[in-house]
């Protein structure tokens, strides 16, 4: 049987196949990847078919389900994010700063794949082709390890992909599906530092903590996402509700979803009848403080471990504050540093909201669900990083490089009186 050890050997391998493909033959590849993935579409959704039917005999409802499902739409969506990352620009080999020293030393930083990542994934098929494509399209191997629950459908589309790997004379090891899904599997792997060079965790909160405490690799954690709408005192209230029921109810069981609502006590008469009104109309139960509730009878009390949850789900936790500044304090308190959105036509209160809070990802005057690579401009992302690490927020194949020194001299020495 082959082991982990022998699987990321062989990745490793092949990755320096992919490191040195050119442009043009990695956006031939992609694109021949895309290809292949429609052409056998009808094999991923039987696939993913049995993921759905053993999910379902195991009771798994809501979020969780909607992550995993595949259908003929999503499966061309897939496609088209592999052809998105063709079409951006090669980070390899650029070139990020160049200078020449006062001893005639030409220094470059030039970005360099990083070399295999292993990316660990549960319930979303998508994130097979995704990590995939920003990899490869960046110079690396990927090791992929996905949950139980869509073992098919990765399954599936991992062959898919690998048929097309080999099509272009690209060993299939560049893109390595792990089939052995023990836990003591996923610890080996995340302990291959001769071998790995950077581990991505992207699931629940108890995945992300187990992938952090068992790693010996480097980890970039794409946390959970604990995102809040500050509606201001000189918000556009039109607006404001807009950003409130597009980041809540557009998808819930995602990421940047909003979980939180802070408005100020001077709107708040006003705004928030109006907006319990639209998301009660769509399906949302609030839970909120003795302010909201004095203005929404009816509404659910809230608790502390409600304005920490990641609902992923139909639920927002609400809150009337004072001020910005309680704002900001309620957000440093409980956000996760993925995404926070102020609704203001007040410049000098949205400047001061942008600086005091660190998250990943701030909007001023934009929909939370807008936190997502392909829609700021990455093509599809591997995560959104919540480590302040060499990447912060949506990464694509950018931040799967690293920069190095290259360094161009015509027999400069250290040490002139050192020279034979």
């Amino acid at each position: 049987m082959t082991t982990i050890r022998d699987q990321a050997l062989a990745c490793r391998e092949a990755a320096r196949s992919v490191a040195e493909l050119g442009t043009a033959a990695k956006r031939k590849l992609l694109h021949d990847m895309a290809l292949a993935l429609e052409e056998q579409c009808e094999a991923v959704l039987a696939a993913n078919a049995k993921d759905m039917q053993a999910a379902a005999a195991k009771g798994v409802q809501g979020a969780m389900l909607d992550r995993l499902r595949l259908d003929e739409a999503r499966v061309a969506g897939i496609a088209n994010a592999l052809r998105e990352v063709a079409a951006l620009p090669d980070p390899v080999g650029v070139v990020t700063r160049r200078e020449t020293r006062p001893n005639g030393l030409q220094v470059e930083r030039v970005r360099v794949p990083l070399g295999v990542v292993a990316m660990i994934y549960e319930a979303r098929p998508n994130v097979t082709a995704d990590a995939a494509a920003l990899c490869l399209m960046a110079g690396n191997g990927v090791i992929l390890r996905g949950g139980s629950e869509a073992l098919h459908s990765n399954t599936a589309i991992a062959a898919a992909l690998r048929g097309a790997l080999e099509a272009n004379g690209v060993p299939a090891e560049a893109l390595t599906l792990v089939e052995d899904l023990r836990r003591e599997a996923m610890v080996e792997l995340l302990q291959l530092t001769d071998i790995v060079d950077l581990a991505i965790p992207r699931g629940g909160e108890g995945l992300i903590r187990f992938v952090a405490e068992h790693a010996r690799v480097p980890v970039i954690k794409h946390y959970k996402g604990v995102c809040h709408l500050y509606v201001d005192r000189r918000a556009d209230p039109a607006l404001a509700l807009n950003l409130l029921i597009d980041g809540k109810t557009s998808r819930p069981g995602v990421c940047n979803a909003l979980e939180t609502l802070l408005v100020h006590a001077d709107v708040a008469v006003d705004f928030l009848p109006r907006a319990a009104a639209a998301l009660v109309a769509r399906g949302v139960e609030l839970r909120g403080d003795e302010r909201t509730r004095e203005l929404l009878p009816g509404v659910k009390p809230v608790t502390e471990d409600d304005y920490a949850a990641e609902f992923l789900d139909l639920i927002l936790a609400v809150r009337v504050v004072d001020s910005l500044d309680e704002a900001i304090a309620h957000i440093r308190r409980y956000g996760s540093d993925h995404t926070e959105v102020i609704a203001t036509r007040d410049e000098a209160a949205a400047r001061h909201f942008v600086r005091a809070l660190h998250a990943a990802v701030v909007m001023v005057n934009a929909s939370s669900r807008f936190s997502d690579g392909g829609e700021l401009g990455l093509g599809a992302e591997i995560g959104i990083s919540t480590t302040r690490l060499h990447a912060y927020g949506p990464m694509g194949a950018e931040s799967l490089t690293v920069e190095r020194f290259v360094v161009h001299g015509e027999g400069q020495v250290r040490h002139p009186q050192s020279r034979v």
